[in-house]
């Protein structure tokens, strides 16, 4: 009954996961090809980590069975372990916290006394089983954790790498900045969600703007702006300054959508962006002193 309700709650995530990426992926009725393929094969994955999360406890107790008098069920519940940490490495959340729970239940199933019922008479068997839970949940947090870690490094690597290479290119066919600056306006609106943006030259908090400052916090009058709760200021505009070696180039005035809640690796992203512009301009537009 519980593997039923665990495979049905699986089947509802997955058609949920792949409704909603497909909903993103048609947005404005554009669907990217590579993109799509892209989410095809994650939730093909996700899908076989659901699987293996439901079926690879049972066969490893299983397996385990002839063998339970020989050695302490403690040992038993270390090679059920290794299989929520190999799930929850190459899966999801759901299929690690899925892994943990099937671990348990086959762990008291099989390998605890009385033998073939779902029940445990002895204390250390409870503590056991109970440990074998909240340690596979609490691995598959952590690998959770890691994944989005690295996801994000990736994408942050990857929006400089791709400033990096058009500033080089710019630079190598001697073009004039501009192309750059419209490149970046056009990152920032994308990463920021963003209803305009603009380049000026020269200028740093004409008409009173909110800042987004070096270390990625919105500053707005004399004020810390908390972007996680408000979103970026709806009633005036933020300034992302562009300077190099300490001079003031210009700047990017930003109009935020309502509501939109950029991240701090989102906006230090951001300021990324807007070093690279600063480096760019160093050699090719007057500096203005601020």
């Amino acid at each position: 009954m519980l593997c039923a309700v665990l495979l049905g709650a699986a089947v509802v995530w997955l058609a949920r996961s792949r409704r909603a990426c497909t909903d993103r992926l048609a947005i404005d009725g554009r669907l990217c090809y590579h993109e799509d393929v892209r989410v095809r094969e994650m939730l093909s994955r996700d899908r076989v980590a659901v699987i293996a999360a439901l079926a690879a406890p049972l066969a490893l107790a299983g397996i385990l069975v002839p063998l339970r008098a020989s050695f302490p069920n403690t040992d038993a519940a270390l090679a059920l372990l290794l299989v929520v940490v190999a799930v929850a490495a190459n899966g999801n959340r759901l299929a690690g916290i899925v892994t943990a729970v099937s671990a348990a239940v086959w762990f008291d199933f099989f390998l605890t006394r009385p033998y073939e019922q779902f029940s445990i008479t002895r204390r250390a068997d409870i503590e056991t089983t109970a440990l074998l839970l909240l340690i596979g949940v609490a691995v598959t947090e952590l690998a959770v954790w890691g994944r989005r870690e690295h996801g994000a490094a990736s994408r942050r690597a990857g929006y400089l790498d791709g400033i990096s290479a058009a500033a080089a290119e710019a630079v190598a066919a001697g073009d004039s900045p501009s192309a750059l600056i419209e490149m970046v306006s056009g990152q920032l609106t994308r990463l920021l969600s963003l209803r305009s943006c603009r380049f000026q030259y020269g200028v740093a908090g004409l008409g009173r703007p909110a800042r987004l400052r070096h270390d990625g916090q919105v500053v707005a009058g004399q004020h810390a702006w908390n972007v996680e709760v408000g979103g970026l200021p709806g009633d005036t505009d933020t300034e992302l300054l562009v300077e190099s070696g300490g001079i003031l180039q210009g700047r990017f005035l930003m109009t935020a959508v309502p509501g939109t809640r950029p991240t701090l690796e989102q906006r230090v992203v951001a300021i990324a962006f807007a070093d690279q512009v600063g480096a760019a301009l160093a050699g090719s537009h007057p500096a203005v002193g601020g």
